[in-house]
């Protein structure tokens, strides 16, 4: 798979630093990886924050780098990355020889709204002791990941990262955004079969995942086997966040795809 160019898209609140332990391995192992910063987030931060931004701010970002590649293109998301990912899909399938959701969100008989009350998250609970301001005033998510709370950072250990030490939670808190858009168009967010369903795709179940609950999970894997559209399905016993902490198992699967 020497020719194939793997494309990374990162989860709400993240930046594409978070992929840095794959992309890391995946270049060791002699491929070629780009790992994206969504509008807003990383080095694509602005001063207004994620107000403004759309789902088609995010797609338009991805699709060009798609287009850039020299090549076919495996197309990774974690967590809400998948959204973009099936927004990708839907526009440009033609140019993606895989598609990978990493315990993604991947909304096949409706939008996001159709799943939320599937399987709450842990980060439910917790949402209200970080969030810094009224999101219906301010227009988008503010959260402090930098916060000292004891019992915040155990709840967001749990969520995130229980399979990692608290000196690894930190290091992933910081390199995350604490602002995230509000908006998503769920039409374009929707798999359109005709064309998502041309991609051939893997879901990578993580059993230890509790910020994106393993029921959600799957969930999303046995309303794309009801259209007829089944997911090759792997599972690996990993939370949210360890999954790209401790890419090994992760990278196994990215390199060893069927074409």
């Amino acid at each position: 798979m020497s020719s194939i160019t793997y494309v990374l898209v990162h989860g709400a609140f993240s930046t594409a630093a978070a992929w840095g332990p794959v992309a890391r391995d995946l270049a060791l192992r002699g491929h070629r990886v780009v790992a994206v910063d969504l509008p807003g987030h990383g080095l694509d931060a602005r001063d207004t924050g994620m107000v403004g931004v759309s789902t088609a701010d995010d797609v338009a970002a991805v699709t060009a780098v798609v287009r850039a590649v020299d090549g076919p293109v495996v197309l990774v998301g974690h967590s809400r990355g998948g959204l973009t990912v099936t927004a990708v899909a839907n526009a440009v399938p033609e140019r993606l020889a895989h598609v990978v959701y990493v315990s993604a969100w991947c909304c096949v008989v409706g939008g996001p709204s159709v799943y939320a009350s599937v399987a709450p998250s842990a980060l439910d609970r917790l949402a209200p002791r970080l969030l810094t301001a009224d999101p219906a005033e301010v227009a988008e998510l503010r959260v402090d990941f930098r916060t000292t709370d004891p019992e915040a950072l155990d709840a967001l250990q749990d969520a995130l990262l229980a399979d990692g030490s608290r000196t690894e939670l930190l290091a992933m808190l910081a390199t995350m955004d604490g602002r995230e858009s509000l908006a998503v168009d769920e039409a374009m967010v929707t798999v359109d079969p005709d064309r998502w369903g041309r991609v051939p795709r893997t879901y990578v179940r993580l059993g230890g995942d509790r910020a994106l609950m393993p029921a959600l999970q799957d969930r999303f894997v046995a309303d794309s086997e009801a259209v007829g559209l089944p997911f090759r399905v792997v599972d690996l016993a990993s939370s949210h966040l360890g999954v790209q902490l401790r890419p090994g198992p992760l990278v196994d699967v990215l390199t060893g795809l069927p074409s």
